[in-house]
């Protein structure tokens, strides 16, 4: 007998500048959980849906959406840029939750988190930061990891064309990385200096990461000096670290701050 997959609820949408960005959220217990996925991620990954099932079981109350050109949301993914996606970020978290909440960010998305968390305290609301999850944190990934490590040939094409098609391991088409998104990148930089989470860190990296190398995350240790921090090393996880032991990681790490 074929087992019929879960059904998933379609999602909410809120409306973020012309962009209609999908959510979906789960009432529960406090202190909330709000998921912040990578670049060309979507809230329907392995990951994210994990921890909603964990929410679900736990009565913790959850927070999962789409930036504008990622899964269910308006828009191209070639429009995006970091700070457009971090003002998302900022509009769903105050107006879809309510009280502390624990942003769990994956990738791209642990820049988002530590991000927001910036923002939250420079608007007087570090309050509703109960503590980060970062996972395989990939802070200035537009600098640091991909425009230090591209050809002059590549730096060449893309800013004379405004974009290159670049491979990807994990889907058979490439997807463009523009000059928005380096040039705007520019403008959120965080390694250069120290930074504030105003809460308690907990960082996820896989030591056989090929795309956030685990001495990255390491030098963000090294700037978070003034909030509590910890570092747990998969000595062979991945970069996306969406193994059975690496979820139940994970939730630990959630569980541990909530």
């Amino acid at each position: 007998m074929i087992k019929e997959p879960p059904q998933i609820e379609p999602p909410a949408h809120q409306t973020v500048g012309a962009r209609q960005i999908a959510f979906r959220r789960r009432a529960g217990a406090g202190p909330g959980v709000v998921w912040l996925g990578g670049f060309k991620s979507d809230m329907l990954s392995t990951k994210a849906g994990r921890l909603d099932d964990w929410a679900r079981a736990s009565g913790r109350a959850f927070l999962r959406f789409d930036y504008s050109g990622h899964g269910e949301s308006d828009g191209r993914f070639e429009d995006g840029t970091i700070g457009q996606w971090l003002a998302e970020s900022l509009a769903l978290i105050r107006g879809q939750t309510e009280g502390p909440q624990i942003l769990v960010g994956s990738s791209m998305g642990g820049w988002i988190a530590l991000l927001v968390a910036r923002e939250l305290a420079r608007i007087g609301e570090a309050d509703r930061l109960a503590g980060l999850v970062l996972i395989a944190p990939a802070v200035d990934f537009t600098e640091a990891l991909m425009w230090a490590r591209m050809s002059e040939d590549i730096k060449r094409e893309i800013m004379e064309t405004g974009r290159w098609l670049r491979p990807s391991q994990y889907s058979p088409e490439p997807y463009a990385i523009t000059r928005a998104l380096i040039e705007e990148g520019r403008a959120h930089l965080m390694l250069d200096g120290m930074i504030r989470a105003f809460a308690p860190v907990h960082i996820l990296q896989g030591m056989q990461d090929p795309d956030v190398p685990w001495k990255h995350a390491m030098e963000l240790v090294q700037r978070l000096a003034h909030d509590p921090v910890s570092v747990t090393l998969a000595r062979e996880g991945d970069h996306r670290l969406s193994r059975d032991e690496d979820i139940a990681l994970l939730i630990r790490s959630v569980e541990r701050i909530a």
